[in-house]
């Protein structure tokens, strides 16, 4: 075996543990890009936190990013509307756009609740 197939074999197994969680274990990484303290952007925050804390407590983390002070942030995930949230992980990368208010809209595009 060569040096470099023990970490093959061990990174298989580490993606397979990893794949193998169920969506109730699932760790869900956000990013919600705004622009400025906005009431959109207060709303499109209240409602991801509310969305959050009733269906995935203690499983998510939210990372909020304001294009007013770094624009250049938006690059990098192709942000063309604000707000607009990211879900990072689980993969596969997802985008949903606007306030947030439609609870049932942001648990589909989340992959939380099956569509209807």
């Amino acid at each position: 075996m060569s040096p470099g197939a023990g970490k093959t074999r061990k990174g298989a197994t580490v993606r397979k543990k990893v794949a193998g969680r169920t969506r109730a274990e699932a760790q869900f990484e956000l990013r919600l890009y705004v622009a400025g303290q906005t009431s959109r952007s207060l709303a499109a925050f209240a409602n991801l936190k509310k969305i959050c804390e009733e269906h995935l407590a203690g499983r998510y983390r939210i990372e909020v990013v304001d294009l007013v002070k770094n624009p250049q942030l938006a690059q990098g995930d192709q942000i063309l509307a604000i707000p607009t949230l990211v879900r990072k992980l689980p993969e596969p990368i997802k985008k949903i756009i606007g306030d947030l208010s439609d609870t049932l809209r942001v648990l589909v595009g989340l992959d939380i609740r099956p569509a209807p």
